[in-house]
């Protein structure tokens, strides 16, 4: 399926209003690209970007992998992490223009830097934990050099606000509540502890422990932000969503213009509208 601006009603708002069943609304995510937004729906994606000469593209696709088809605690939070990796190959094939956050050279660069750097902490005399905690900051460098001086920050912000606004009906802010951001403390502290029990196997056996625990630790993370969605108001679930918020707030996200929440809303409404042609078929089969 292919969009275009029509899709959009005045001043850039989406005019295309799926029908909700019984009172929900579905549940999306997002990414934010360089020059555009992906949005992500239970069975389908939809992308917009804003070319260099200032042409609106929109794709949209059923999903071939659906995560939303597998509930069982533990598995969910990876499903979702390959589902949202496989989308991006295809969506590259069908919008070539599209930049996603890691093409720039300097961010590539940094990668290789922290790369070196992360093996340099592991041969270290440093204690396992500190170790760990040391390379989970080390990782955020890459993300937070892609959202400076680019216009990124900007899209994100902008798909947070598109979807925000879908889901509770009103204007929404920039910083949304289930930002990927948030995994950011449940992760570094579940990969911590995770790399510091790896790190006492036996050596021949410690590169898959590690990887045992990297994956332990992504879908121990998933489980514990689901948890603190769903309980935003205790003090445990505020403080580990404490440095994603401030994240967001500080460096994530900027103040989208006008141009660019355009570019939002078209690849929620592109995404929302195949969602509902999707719903319709599984109801027509299930006859």
């Amino acid at each position: 399926m292919c969009a275009d601006s029509q899709a959009l009603g005045r001043r850039g708002r989406p005019r295309y209003a799926p029908r909700v069943e019984d009172g929900q609304k579905l549940r999306l995510g997002g990414m934010a690209l360089a020059n555009g937004v992906l949005v992500h729906g239970p069975n389908a994606w939809a992308c917009a970007i804003r070319t260099d000469d200032g042409e609106l593209k929109v794709v949209a696709e059923p999903k071939r992998f659906r995560a939303s088809r597998i509930e069982q605690p533990l598995l969910r939070g990876p499903a979702r992490l390959v589902e949202s990796f496989a989308v991006l190959p295809l969506l590259k094939r069908r919008l070539p223009q599209a930049r996603f956050p890691f093409e720039r050279p300097a961010v590539l660069a940094t990668l290789v830097v922290c790369a070196s750097a992360s093996r340099a902490i592991r041969v270290s005399r440093l204690r396992p934990l500190a170790k760990e905690l040391l390379n989970g900051g080390l990782s955020l460098l890459p993300a937070s050099l892609a959202l400076r001086g680019s216009s990124l920050a900007a899209y994100h912000g902008a798909e947070h606000i598109s979807i925000g606004t879908y889901e509770h009906g009103e204007a929404r802010p920039k910083e949304h509540e289930r930002c990927g951001s948030h995994l950011i403390g449940p992760l570094v502290l579940t990969s911590a502890v995770g790399g510091a029990l790896a790190a006492r196997a036996p050596e021949r056996l410690r590169g898959l422990a590690r990887g045992a625990a990297s994956v332990a630790a992504v879908a121990l993370s998933t489980e514990i932000f689901g948890w603190m969605v769903r309980n935003p108001d205790h003090p445990l679930a505020a403080a580990l969503a404490r440095p994603g918020h401030e994240l967001q707030h500080r460096l994530a996200t900027a103040e989208p213009d006008a141009s660019q929440i355009e570019v939002a809303d078209a690849a929620l409404a592109a995404c929302l509208e195949l969602e509902e042609r999707e719903r319709a078929a599984e109801r027509r089969r299930g006859r």
